[in-house]
C-alpha cells in the first residue's frame, strides 16, 4: 500500500533501510518495553479474541510490535513524500 509513495512520489524511505531502522529502533524498543512493563505490572492487557495468540517475551502480542513499526513507517513515508513534492515545487494553490 505504501509503494506509490516510494515509487511515484519519490519518498525514498524503503530505499534507505538502514536509516529507517535507525529511526524505528528507539520507537519500537521504547514502546515495546513500556508495554511489557505495563503488562507485567497488571496495568495493561490484550483481548485474546482480538489477537493471534502469538506473543513475544514479556507477553507482548506480535500485533503490538507490528503496530509500533507500521504506524511510524507510514508517517515517515507520508512526511518524505510531501517534502519531496514541496521541494519539487508542487504547492497547493487555492
Amino acid at each position: 500500500m505504501t509503494l506509490p509513495l516510494e515509487l511515484v512520489l519519490g519518498a525514498r524511505v524503503w530505499r534507505r533501510p538502514g536509516r529507517l531502522a535507525l529511526t524505528l529502533g528507539p520507537i519500537v524498543s521504547g514502546f515495546s518495553l513500556w508495554d511489557v512493563v505495563a503488562i507485567s505490572a497488571g496495568h495493561w492487557a490484550f483481548d485474546e479474541r482480538s489477537t493471534s495468540g502469538r506473543k513475544l517475551p514479556g507477553g507482548l502480542p506480535i500485533e503490538e510490535l507490528a503496530f509500533f513499526a507500521v504506524i511510524p513507517t507510514c508517517a515517515i513515508l507520508t512526511f518524505e513524500a510531501v517534502s519531496t513534492l514541496l521541494r519539487q515545487g508542487h504547492r497547493h494553490r487555492p
